[in-house]
């Protein structure tokens, strides 16, 4: 059963603080952006029988506070903890586990994101390479990893954000 975030009914669980969030939308947004990724994994597992590559996205807020992304950090911090669990879980029958920790992209869905524009300027100011990551990029990441290239990679959260996540203080 996996579970579409567009089909929530209520608002996107990044709005609003995380002081205020309600159980109940934490754990819509925890069944929608970690717990899907753990129940596609236990369909996929039987049918994976001569191993494979398992991959989700994840996002920096995971790691640091992101301003205006609130519950969702804790919800990415869950995930990748499931991917090194699901990693471990999985590898001996040679099936990989992995996450792209995509860096801010344009996008239709993220055009409704709060702020959105600051981060896509912060990322295109701060991160080494001095702009923002192409969903291409971040699809052609996830073809390496489902690739053989990477037969011995598991349990990883790779970072495709122009290198943003390298970054501390900004300095002015």
């Amino acid at each position: 059963m996996l579970v579409d975030a567009r089909s929530v009914r209520c608002p996107a669980p990044a709005l609003g603080r995380l002081t205020d969030c309600s159980a109940e939308r934490f754990a819509e947004a925890m069944v929608v952006s970690c717990h899907s990724f753990i129940r596609m994994a236990q369909l996929a597992e039987p049918l994976m029988d001569k191993g494979g590559s398992l991959i989700t996205l994840s996002f920096y807020g995971a790691e640091k506070v992101i301003d205006h992304y609130n519950v969702m950090g804790p919800v990415k911090a869950a995930l990748e903890a499931s991917v090194r669990y699901l990693a471990h879980e999985l590898g001996p029958k040679g099936i990989r586990v992995n996450a792209i920790s995509a860096g801010a992209i344009a996008t239709r869905a993220a055009s409704g994101i709060e702020h959105f524009d600051e981060l896509l300027n912060a990322t295109a100011i701060t991160a080494p390479l001095r702009r923002t990551v192409e969903s291409s990029e971040v699809g052609r990441t996830a073809l390496l990893l489902a690739s053989d290239y990477t037969s011995a990679v598991t349990g990883e959260i790779l970072h495709v954000d122009s290198g943003f996540h390298i970054e501390g203080m900004a300095s002015h």
